[in-house]
């Protein structure tokens, strides 16, 4: 059933229904913008929750970066900053999907509703204007039959009257005739527009108002899909990102499961064990026999004595060993006490109830001065280069990877100035293409850098083997360029070898080439395609053709050189620039 035909005469009902439904989507609009806020405001909190709890701000060198429940909290913070982002998405997709596009298409149900409904107005006025038309003609009708039906009963007394002259007989009969054809051409005036009225009346009911009706409900029909689609979309929307918040969920769990107190007790016990031996038995120190007190104030060097049980002591009640101040025996003065009497005296009575008490007491009384300088030394712990201030095991921890950082950054300059030697030999037989003495300073700023941290190497090695470490550290290539570009040969200790060769660049690609001889084939990394040929005329380097297509073995480390090969293996380097790249994923 259509509203053409069921609806013909409820124009008004239709045009209320219509914007009731307009209103309907207005206010569900409105619900899901208020839904995005909520989600909004609920993920900013979830945001700031993560930040405010999140211990980032301390350094990687903290202890508490290598528990597992330390590490495991920061990752329940990051998926809950994940599962944030989720509901951001959420919020963001609703206001896409859901309020944006129902707004646009509210905007055009609009204007097409309005459309229609002043075509029916129009349709409207004019059936109007056809029906006033026919009323007009229709009492005009009226009025002029009537007047001939006056001038008729007029024209017939007139001729019945015998006072009257033929004249006035004939002028009322020819007033009578015009009357009658006035009213003849009224009625059929009005008989064409009543004709015309019932046309237009048919057409207004049957056809105009009928498709108009029509397409009014089809663009509710469509209104209410559309709408039925946004209420789908508001599920869906958050339907769709159920499975990462699943897997921000399962990560959270995931966390929890990591956990591994085991684990985190070795790397307590790891980060904090000093290295130190456990204290030996304190010695039996019989007072009881006569012996001289100044004889005893006199002997601080030999090695039992309070103050040595104070530097072997480990125990948390000497301030000595706290986490303020880690210092070594070898910090320590050597103090001592009195050598103790024989083993069978009787004891002195001031001994018999605390004797380290009692030891301590006269410690104090003799070393006075020196005791006060171990409580300044505890208040402000001296931090040496050479990590002296700390426990035998830890300073062999840090110097171990005060070394690797260096081995690095060592490892960093030697590529630099291997590459920047290889620019050098290249500019110079290929003028066109840089000038040599531009790379000077750079050279020159590299091999002071390169000797700066060998010092440091050799430095820190040494402090390493005192401390008993081994001495393996991270490999750099032996080998690097003075400030002339030569290639400099170091032997394994970091000094220069008497080895040279007489041309630089051909020390240069002589390595290189040794390197393709004695190496395996690595497996290509992508392709190249050449941009522009290359004549290949340096050492190291290969010709290529515009157009060649060539595998690449190793990618530009920042020199503006790349290796590549041939498919019958022949390798080398070639510029970057002058060729397209497509590294293999």
């Amino acid at each position: 059933m259509d509203w053409g035909t069921e609806l013909w005469d409820q124009y008004d009902i239709i045009e209320k229904h219509t914007q009731s439904g307009l209103e309907l989507v207005e206010k569900y609009v409105k619900f899901v913008k208020e839904r995005t806020e909520i989600e909004q405001n609920y993920a900013k909190q979830l945001r700031n929750l993560s930040k405010k709890y999140n211990l980032k701000r301390i350094g990687k060198d903290e202890p508490e970066c290598r528990l597992s429940s330390y590490q495991s909290f920061l990752e329940i913070l990051n998926e809950m900053n994940d599962y944030a982002g989720q509901r951001e998405l959420i919020a963001e997709n609703m206001m896409m999907n859901i309020c944006i596009d129902l707004t646009k298409y509210l905007q055009e149900l609009k204007q097409e509703r309005k459309m229609y409904l002043m075509e029916a107005k129009k349709a409207q006025q004019s059936l109007e204007s056809t029906y006033k038309q026919l009323d007009s003609s229709k009492k005009r009708f009226e009025r002029e039959w009537r007047e001939a039906e006056r001038a008729a009963q007029y024209a017939e007394k007139t001729d019945q009257d015998i006072n009257a002259t033929k004249a006035d007989v004939e002028k009322a009969k020819q007033q009578a005739h015009m009357r009658a054809h006035v009213a003849e051409e009224c009625k059929n005036d009005y008989a064409a527009q009543l004709q015309k009225y019932n046309k237009e009346q048919n057409e207004f009911y049957f056809n105009d108002m009928p498709l108009i009706f029509n397409k009014v409900q089809d663009l509710d029909e469509r209104r209410v899909r559309k709408l039925a689609q946004g209420y789908i979309l508001f599920s869906d929307t958050e339907k769709h990102v159920m499975p990462i918040i699943g897997k921000c969920l399962e990560g959270m769990t995931k966390a929890g499961t990591n956990v591994n107190e085991r684990n985190d007790s070795m790397v307590v016990i790891e980060q904090n064990k000093s290295g130190f031996e456990r204290p030996g038995d304190v010695e039996f120190e019989d007072y009881s026999q006569g012996i001289n007190r100044a004889s005893s104030d006199s002997s601080l060097g030999t090695p039992k004595g309070p103050m040595e049980l104070l530097g072997k002591n480990r125990s948390k009640n000497f301030w000595l060993f706290s986490k303020k101040s880690k210092l070594s025996p070898s910090t320590l003065p050597p103090f001592s006490t009195p050598p103790p009497s024989p083993a069978n005296g009787p004891p002195s009575p001031k001994f018999g109830r605390d004797p380290l008490s009692y030891c301590l007491k006269e410690i104090n009384k003799t070393v006075k001065p020196r005791i006060s300088s171990f409580r300044t030394l505890r208040r402000s712990p001296t931090v040496t280069e050479d990590f002296t201030h700390l426990p035998p095991e830890q300073r062999r921890k840090r110097l171990q990877q005060k070394l690797e950082e260096i081995c690095k950054e060592l490892q960093k300059e030697v590529d630099q100035s291997e590459a920047l030697g290889k620019m050098k030999d290249v500019y110079e037989k290929n003028p066109q293409m840089g000038d040599p003495a531009s790379l000077a300073s750079q050279i020159s700023q590299t091999s002071q850098s390169i000797e700066r941290l060998r010092g440091e190497l050799n430095k820190y090695e040494t402090w390493l083997a005192e401390a008993g470490g081994r001495g393996d550290t991270l490999r750099y290539k032996s080998h690097t360029f003075n400030n002339n570009g030569a290639h400099d040969v170091l032997g394994p200790d970091g000094a220069h070898s008497d080895e040279s060769t007489p041309d630089p660049s051909q020390a240069i690609y002589a390595e290189f080439d040794d390197d393709f001889e004695d190496e395996e084939l690595t497996a290509p990394i992508g392709k190249c395609t050449a941009m522009y040929s290359f004549p290949g005329a340096s050492e190291g380097t290969i010709s290529m053709q515009e157009g060649e297509v060539l595998a690449v073995v190793e990618e530009d480390k920042g020199d503006g050189w790349t290796r590549v090969r041939r498919n019958n293996g022949d390798e080398g380097y070639i510029p970057t620039s002058y060729v397209t790249i497509s590294i293999n994923k």
